[in-house]
């Protein structure tokens, strides 16, 4: 068992932080920016509450957060009553949002300054994947600190990757945006296609699943597109904002990435319907309209 803390319990993070307690075994100190969810928590699994990241850091073997953005996660960390004003020396910091590498490289360094380590660790799997513990974690940073802080990880993933240095789990999980993207928008149109032409939908892909069209998409995604329930997944909002992190990203890298662009923007298109908080699979509403 060790101490741990957890920072930001959204629809992803309130889910993870009940793993390291449950299925962990966890000491788990909880911070969320409104507090009644914190006290939610703490209500439901346990644990205790902290009403500022420091307060919820100090003293413990490894921090995790999950927040919105970079501007998010500066501030739980080093912003006014930030974790890493108060962490300890040898202590781990993990952190699973979906970030820029520049501010995980930069986060790197400030913690390696003040004796502790960073690792960021984007995860995929989306909701349902929190919730059941099984997400995939994409990490950048050092491999001591990788392999410490792998076992804990392990409640709520059922894969764990090293990518490379710090900033790496980002760049990483950018390629899985990127890859998402497109086959959403493939699969989008050859739904938009053979009901166009007149084919029965759940007969052509039970079969052209079983072929070199076959997706995690396809498989888990064209029964609801089918009949346009677009609730069942990853918000467009924050697909968006991912994209624009791959898209900045590749500005900097020099990566000609088309596809994405022009999908980014037919995710604009839907957020103009009304889409903002319909999940991904939501292309297909835009063909439809």
């Amino acid at each position: 068992m060790a101490a741990v803390a957890f920072l930001g319990l959204g629809v992803m993070g309130y889910p993870m932080a009940a793993h390291l307690k449950n299925k962990g075994g966890h000491d788990v100190t909880v911070y969320n920016r409104t507090t009644a969810k914190a006290e939610q928590w703490v209500a439901q699994h346990g644990g205790k509450l902290a009403k500022t990241p420091a307060a919820a850091a100090e003293g413990k073997d490894f921090v995790f957060s999950c927040v919105g953005n970079d501007d998010d996660l500066r501030s739980v960390t080093i912003g006014t009553d930030g974790a890493f004003s108060s962490m300890k020396t040898g202590a781990i910091f993990i952190d699973n949002t979906t970030a820029s590498a520049e501010v995980a490289r930069e986060l790197s360094t400030k913690a390696e300054a003040a004796g502790f380590a960073f690792l960021d660790a984007p995860v995929s799997g989306g909701q349902a994947g929190a919730e059941n513990g099984v997400l995939t974690v994409m990490v950048g940073g050092r491999q001591g600190a990788f392999d410490t802080a792998r076992p804990v990880i392990d409640a709520y993933a059922r894969m764990i990757g090293l990518m490379g240095p710090a900033g790496s789990g980002q760049l990483t999980k950018m390629i899985n945006q990127i890859c998402i993207a497109g086959l959403v928008q493939g699969l989008s149109e050859g739904i938009h296609f053979g009901k166009k032409a007149g084919l029965d939908i759940e007969k052509v892909v039970e079969v052209i699943s079983k072929g070199a069209a076959g997706s995690w998409q396809m498989e888990n995604r064209h029964k609801t597109m089918n009949v346009g329930k677009y609730d069942h997944g990853f918000a467009i909002d924050w697909m968006r904002k991912d994209l624009g992190i791959c898209l900045a990203e590749a500005n900097r890298n020099g990566a000609s990435l088309p596809v994405t662009a022009l999908v980014d923007q037919f995710y604009k298109d839907v957020q103009a319907m009304g889409g903002s908080r319909w999940d991904t699979s939501a292309l297909l509403a835009r063909l439809e309209r």
